[in-house]
């Protein structure tokens, strides 16, 4: 039974990476939840029409942004460099190139550049037309 059962996944690996071969397409999930990188769970869609936002940000080694806050859902991927983000109530995550986030949606928080690169960060916004995409605090 042993035996049958190496013969077995051997087979299965073998089988496996010939199809990894022979399909040169291939996919990874970068990110996907339904809560913000600080648990909280992602508001509903707005009402409308649906408007999808794709934004490339880059921020300077040293720089900071301002506080604001999306109203939108969003998730971005850090292409390289860098990122800190920090939360109102001082929740702060770390991000490295290569990355993924889903964003914190109506919550203040700021990003900012620790690193001695520039941080480029690729934002994909989920709203409806005429939706900011972000506000800034006073």
């Amino acid at each position: 039974m042993k035996r049958l059962l190496a013969a077995t996944c051997c087979i299965a690996l073998l089988l496996g990476s010939a199809q990894a071969r022979d399909n040169p397409i291939k996919a990874e999930v970068l990110a996907q939840a339904s809560r913000s990188w600080d648990y909280n769970r992602l508001p509903a869609y707005p009402d409308g029409a649906p408007e999808i936002s794709v934004l490339r940000i880059e921020i300077a080694p040293g720089a900071q942004l301002p506080t604001h806050r999306h109203p939108v859902i969003n998730a971005g991927y850090l292409l390289s460099g860098e990122l800190t983000v920090v939360t109102e109530k001082n929740e702060t995550l770390h991000l490295k190139a290569g990355e993924a986030l889903i964003e914190v949606v109506n919550t203040w928080h700021y990003g900012r550049n620790d690193g001695d690169t520039p941080a480029v960060i690729v934002v994909f916004y989920a709203g409806s037309a005429g939706m900011p995409l972000s506000e800034h605090k006073d």
